[in-house]
């Protein structure tokens, strides 16, 4: 893999989320598959600013040449408006976790669900997960 294709830029908008964890989690994946993967951390507490400032930092995010970006409270559901497409989960849900930025556009997507259902199953194995019940 060339060095010209193989770097990722992406990031987490969200309040309060100096302390994540995911900036090292994704940057140690991506040496492991041999990608320069940076991954920066949008803190809208560290920056003095509050959701209403997403439209903003979605524009600089693009033209810094992020790929995409996680997206965490309060921002999950204020950042629809201003996707253009939402996958099927995230309509579904009412809230996006993920953004793609590709070819101009910005696609929303919530893999909670799958996240959510992949834990059951490995912690459940065998048990039918058709119903579920509160």
């Amino acid at each position: 893999m060339s060095s010209a294709t193989s770097s990722i830029l992406a990031g987490l908008i969200g309040a309060g989320i100096q302390g994540s964890r995911t900036p090292a989690m994704h940057e140690r994946e991506g040496d492991a598959q041999g990608l320069r993967y940076l991954y920066r951390l949008i803190d809208l507490d560290q920056l003095g600013l509050d959701s209403g400032a997403l439209p903003e930092l979605l524009g600089a995010a693009e033209r810094m040449g992020f790929t995409g970006l996680n997206i965490t409270f309060p921002c999950k559901q204020a950042i629809i408006p201003l996707l253009d497409e939402l996958s099927d989960e995230a309509r579904g849900i009412g809230a996006v976790n993920t953004v793609v930025l590709k070819d101009g556009k910005r696609v929303g997507h919530n893999t909670d669900c799958l996240g959510f259902a992949e834990g059951l199953r490995r912690g459940l194995p065998g048990v039918a997960r058709q119903r579920v019940v509160q």
